[in-house]
């Protein structure tokens, strides 16, 4: 039997954080989930837990347009360290975003698996799911 996965949101919008947690429990998807307000919390608790797979999680949604550190400084600091986790995680951009600038920059991004335009659609999240 399969684990239950682990699900980061990575979003300075509390509100938006707390609707995809909302949307996961109605849509009756089990999943475990975690929040972080900022990619540098993130990437500190990424460290930490670098060889620990029951703490990391199985997928991430990151917001891009954040403070302190945005969706891609995260994905650069990720990148450095991505060869030392002790498992694959999947990370899906989520924005507000429709600069095709944004888009295809994440596209370029080998370890980004898709970018979603905010609110995350339940097809999305189904799709996200449904390859854990």
């Amino acid at each position: 039997m399969k684990s239950t996965p682990k699900i980061c949101i990575i979003d300075d919008d509390y509100i938006y954080r707390y609707t995809v947690v909302k949307k996961i429990e109605t849509m009756h998807l089990a999943a475990n989930t975690m929040d972080f307000e900022d990619g540098e919390v993130a990437l500190a608790f990424i460290l930490k837990n670098l060889k620990i797979d029951s703490e990391l999680p199985d997928v991430i949604f990151l917001d891009i347009d954040m403070p302190v550190m945005d969706g891609f400084q995260f994905m650069k600091e990720f990148l450095k360290i991505e060869s030392q986790l002790s498992k694959k995680i999947n990370i899906y951009m989520i924005s507000s975003s429709l600069d095709p600038i944004d888009i295809e920059r994440a596209k370029k991004i080998h370890s980004i698996s898709d970018y979603f335009v905010k609110p995350i659609k339940a097809e999305q999240l189904q799709s996200v799911f449904s390859v854990l």
